[in-house]
């Protein structure tokens, strides 16, 4: 398994210590576990719910994945503490299309200082994928900071190719 850190955006503020990402293949697809460490009671934090599909979960605390066999292609996963996820296909930067996407798999523990989610995505291409990892924590309602492998210049911006830091 790769454990791999995440960085605050320099423009952001939060109550969070850190953020750590483990990501592994195995034979059911790709597995990756998030680590949110920090004052829990500063976050806004969903509660859990019944594992569904969502919409619009990065206005939230949420956790992303995008990954890619072959950029500008890519899918984006977005896992929220609710058990809610969303995924998209994108042919290019932004550019969205309908294509099939498994259901991923979602856990979700959590303590006074720790958040841990979990999530199994079948079926990920078997050669080596480009990775993007990020995250988005809500502190008080409606104020986000945003985390990731690596940012891009300027704002926060997660579907932004230099976002693609790691090879799996």
């Amino acid at each position: 398994m790769s454990i791999l850190q995440l960085i605050r955006h320099p423009a952001c503020a939060d109550q969070v210590r850190g953020i750590s990402a483990g990501l592994e293949r195995s034979a059911g697809g790709l597995r990756i576990t998030y680590i949110l460490l920090g004052d829990l009671s500063g976050c806004v934090i969903p509660l859990a719910g019944p594992a569904r599909r969502g919409d619009k979960l990065w206005q939230h605390t949420c956790f992303e994945l995008f990954v890619s066999p072959d950029l500008p292609a890519y899918r984006e996963f977005n896992f929220s503490p609710s058990g809610e996820w969303a995924a998209y296909a994108f042919s290019g930067y932004r550019q969205a299309i309908d294509a099939p996407i498994a259901t991923p798999s979602l856990s979700v523990r959590r303590g006074a200082d720790r958040l841990e989610l979990e999530a199994m995505i079948p079926v990920i291409a078997t050669s080596r994928v480009s990775v993007a990892l990020s995250a988005v924590i809500e502190g008080k309602p409606g104020v986000l900071s945003y985390w990731a492998l690596k940012h891009p210049p300027g704002k926060p911006d997660f579907h932004h190719a230099d976002g693609f830091a790691f090879e799996l």
